[in-house]
């Protein structure tokens, strides 16, 4: 997923290094490493501090979201308390890695036990000896709702004719959209908003005819709907696949992390991380 994409503006780094993911290039990291944090310390201390990027909805807004409720069930797991360090994101994927996760920040907050919503890349674990990235528990997309009414069919951007579409400038989905079939849509682009889940409200409130983000994003506001289909965005540059997000701990934290492991795959296995997404109304699709 590396595909040359320029870096995130700072307005709107939390978005784009999300909507980023594999596609930022890690910065080269420096330092020296802190001592692992193993399974036993935390034990003892009696709670898993666990990174939560801040306002990245329907993950983390205000203490709530998907990661949030996912820390609390690994921190139950391993039979202690959930303790949540939020953060904002830096300028790319390797600087979140050093600030909360193998260093810590220099205005002095940090590390994290684990930091949740890592890209499982394997450049950026190549690029990251530091840290150990694990455990992917979910895997975006990028896609594009309609008003079904409007345009019962999209096998094409071209099909939009001059119908407006919203989405957030700052981001994947943006940066693919300006830039499709030569730029052929960016008159009609509605480029304001802060996030998918902004862009998804627009097109509930009429609007515009289309809104393209993250699926979690659109997902969380308009799944259920009959009035709406999110589909992937039609585009052959648009990650077919998509990205896995994973967690990450200090590269020593073996332990910890082979404990981290085995909860979520006994979440998975009970329903409790379906039943997580759910309550969002995102679709849990399993990286």
């Amino acid at each position: 997923m590396n595909h040359g994409a320029p870096k995130p503006v700072a307005a709107h780094r939390s978005l784009s290094r999300r909507h980023l993911l594999a596609w930022a290039a890690a910065g080269a990291l420096a330092g020296n490493q802190a001592g692992a944090t193993t399974l036993a310390q935390v034990r003892e201390r009696g709670r898993l501090l666990v990174g939560l990027y801040e306002d990245m909805p329907p993950f983390h807004v205000k203490g709530q979201g998907i990661d949030v409720e996912l820390g609390q069930a690994l921190a139950e797991a391993i039979g202690v308390k959930f303790s949540p360090l939020p953060f904002n994101a830096d300028e790319n994927m390797g600087d979140d890695l050093r600030n909360m996760v193998w260093k810590g920040h220099y205005l002095g907050y940090g590390p994290a036990d684990v930091l949740m919503h890592v890209p499982v890349d394997r450049p950026l674990i190549e690029a990251t000896p530091q840290a150990s990235i694990f455990g992917p528990y979910y895997r975006e997309h990028v896609v594009l709702a309609r008003r079904v009414d409007e345009l019962p069919v999209l096998d094409s951007l071209a099909q939009l004719g001059k119908r407006r579409v919203a989405v957030a400038g700052q981001t994947l989905a943006g940066w693919l959209l300006i830039g499709a079939d030569g730029g052929a849509y960016r008159e009609q682009l509605l480029t304001q908003w802060k996030d998918g889940c902004e862009a998804a409200r627009a097109l509930q409130r009429g609007e515009v005819s289309a809104a393209a983000g993250l699926a979690s994003e659109l997902e969380t506001v308009l799944a259920g709907d009959a009035a709406y289909r999110i589909e992937p965005l039609p585009l052959p540059r648009a990650p077919r696949d998509g990205w896995a997000a994973g967690m990450a701990v200090k590269r020593d934290a073996t332990d910890l992390a082979h404990a981290l492991q085995q909860a979520l795959n006994d979440l998975e296995k009970a329903g409790r991380v379906g039943e997580i997404f759910a309550k969002y109304k995102v679709a849990w699709r399993p990286a």
